[in-house]
């Protein structure tokens, strides 16, 4: 079995919902189209990554049920990205919408960028993993990448693919990390950014990173140029991850569990008070 992501490399338009939906719908005819299972957009592309969206302007699933009927007359699963309503303040919200058009998991951004614009957001409080034909897919937005934790929980959670919802640049460490999230998890990672300067670098990575013999193999399946616009494919082998899964050393194989109470320890200390 093999699970093809469609990456989308665009900037969509802030406050521009109903052309922006306009975009995806045309975007998964073109994957579906290409054999796509699903398509990934960049972070918040509905509503656009537009911060001064108070929680009354935040869109609800009720307002992606046309959407979801275009999704179910394509055939093609779909992340699709907004800032949405949550109890006081707009969530960072990724929907995973089953190719049955049927809304299979939300997930809010954990970990909201509260060194920026991002605090006056309402942050998620946990990762979460959904069932999408027959494979365990798991979210983390943006800034959720670069915590080690985040990819931990959600192939702890069962996750065998990470899907990334993107929007920042100076993207060369950011790429590095997204390797190593599918090397130490074995789990297979797609990264959607909007295209520009300093930006783009969209990405996919498969979790083998060696072959049977123990002899290396590059695990990166794409990496466009930053100002390339488009769609990104990646084919992600389902029985050859599993087998992988079932022979190598990472993910939850040998983890020393007694010694990692320290993770769970919230004070804040010099260097990293803010």
């Amino acid at each position: 079995m093999v699970l093809r992501v469609a990456v989308l490399q665009m900037r969509s338009v802030n406050r521009e919902y109903e052309n922006n939906i306009k975009t995806i719908i045309k975007y998964m005819s073109e994957a579906k189209q290409e054999g796509a299972d699903i398509l990934l957009l960049p972070e918040c592309f509905i509503t656009g990554y537009d911060l001064t969206i108070d929680n009354s302007s935040a869109i609800t699933e009720g307002d992606l049920s046309s959407l979801c009927e275009q999704v179910g007359e394509l055939g093609i699963g779909l992340v699709a990205t907004a800032l949405s309503k949550g109890k006081s303040y707009p969530q960072n919200t990724a929907f995973v919408i089953g190719k049955d058009g049927k809304i299979l998991m939300k997930y809010a951004k954990v970990h909201t960028c509260d060194f920026a614009d991002e605090k006056v957001l309402e942050p998620g409080t946990e990762f979460k993993v959904c069932d999408f034909d027959g494979v365990k897919i798991g979210i983390m937005i943006c800034y959720d990448r670069e915590y080690p934790e985040s990819a931990r929980i959600l192939m702890l959670k069962g996750a065998e693919i990470i899907l990334v919802p993107n929007d920042c640049g100076s993207m060369r460490p950011r790429l590095q990390a997204l390797s190593t999230r599918a090397y130490e998890n074995m789990c297979g990672v797609a990264m959607a950014n909007p295209n520009g300067k300093n930006a783009g670098n969209s990405c996919a990575y498969s979790p083998i990173c060696w072959d049977r013999n123990g002899e290396c193999v590059d695990n990166t399946l794409f990496i466009p140029d930053a100002d390339a616009e488009g769609l990104f494919y990646a084919d992600f082998d389902i029985d050859k991850i599993r087998a992988y899964r079932e022979r190598e050393m990472m993910g939850n194989t040998f983890r020393k569990v007694n010694a990692y109470s320290e993770l769970l320890n919230d004070k804040i200390q010099y260097p990293f008070i803010r």
